[in-house]
């Protein structure tokens, strides 16, 4: 939170227009959460930044309109429609009443989605086409700000060319032709949509108050990962015993395997970028690095803002993995319950 908020300062001072922080739900959705989760978990984790950078002396106007969120995009497009309505709908109730927030644009949820990995498969994987051109329409329906769309064979390798190619053209025929971006909110008014939408709201607020009452997602953070391994083994089971359906994989299955021309990226250019590392290191002032690092302990152990010491010591040479340990040192790492 620290490293959080001494952002948002040093940007609303600095770099006014800058989107100071991308608040992730997609891992939550990747690791097996559901919609109504990941809408909880998500703006909980909002809710704690925003609190901290309050608790800091920010005001919330000052800092709250650059804020950014990052949403999965899954295959049930009405659900996923009406998931990314309530998330809007809750993040400007949340940020008017809760922190009295009075900027508009404070109140606005402004956030990005990128199709689901997860629901890739490796069998039958032109399949992944169709899938991720629903999941591209249902976030854009849902009035997501930007997209991302995943290539078809992810579930085997990074995209080939030919794969990219084809996710880029379904972003551009959602776009252009399907009418998607025509209308705000063009799923407004249909009963299925607006029920969904308010129970999802109206569970997502349940699994917030869970959190607040324990002080946050910060002291919360074993409870989110117990929930979300409970969802993911619902999941499962539903795939296992065929209560839901992935096509060419639990039904309508193959016995021909689909081999795609996958990518395979040349071993020798991962010696080449150590080369180049090594290289960068050796040419490096050793006493400065050891010097800029220990005034990021310095930082850390005080109160001073740390961006402008973070910001000296990579212009100097000092990698990311060097700044993050010196951190490290100080601020300490998560570490997993041995239950888990």
């Amino acid at each position: 939170m620290r490293l959080t908020t001494d952002l948002f300062a040093y940007c609303r001072d600095r770099v006014p227009r800058w989107n100071t922080i991308s608040i992730s739900g997609y891992h939550f959705r990747e690791k097996g959460c559901s919609a109504v989760q990941e809408v909880a978990f998500t703006l909980a984790n909002g809710i704690a930044y925003v609190q901290a950078a309050i608790d800091a002396a920010l005001e919330v106007d000052s800092f709250a309109p650059r804020l950014a969120f990052f949403f999965n995009g899954h295959n049930n497009v009405f659900q996923e429609v009406a998931k990314f309505r309530a998330a809007r709908r809750m993040w400007a109730q949340i940020m008017r009443e809760r922190f009295g927030a009075q900027s508009p644009k404070s109140q606005m949820l402004r956030f990005h989605t990128q199709t689901g990995g997860v629901t890739l498969t490796a069998q039958q994987p032109i399949n992944n086409i169709i899938r991720v051109a629903l999941q591209g329409f249902a976030a854009t329906a849902g009035g997501t700000q930007s997209l991302h769309t995943n290539g078809y064979d992810e579930a085997l390798a990074l995209p080939t060319e030919r794969a990219a190619k084809i996710a880029l053209r379904t972003q551009q025929i959602l776009a252009h032709e399907s009418g998607v971006g025509d209308t705000v909110d063009p799923f407004a008014g249909s009963y299925f949509v607006e029920a969904l939408t308010d129970e999802i709201e109206s569970r997502s607020y349940e699994l917030i108050g869970k959190i607040d009452e324990m002080g946050g997602s910060v002291n919360a953070v074993e409870f989110i990962m117990r929930e979300i391994d409970e969802s993911a083994w619902g999941y499962a089971e539903r795939y296992r015993t065929g209560q839901d359906i992935v096509v060419g994989v639990n039904k309508y299955v193959e016995d021909d395997i689909e081999i795609e021309d996958i990518l395979r990226v040349d071993p020798e250019s991962e010696s080449q970028q150590v080369e180049r590392l090594e290289r960068f290191k050796e040419s490096r002032d050793a006493a400065a690095i050891e010097r800029r690092l220990d005034e990021i302990r310095a930082a850390a152990r005080g109160t001073e803002n740390m961006l402008p010491v973070l910001r000296a010591a990579l212009k100097d040479g000092c990698s990311i993995g060097e700044v993050c340990g010196a951190m490290k040192d100080v601020f300490g790492a998560y570490q997993q319950p041995a239950s888990f």
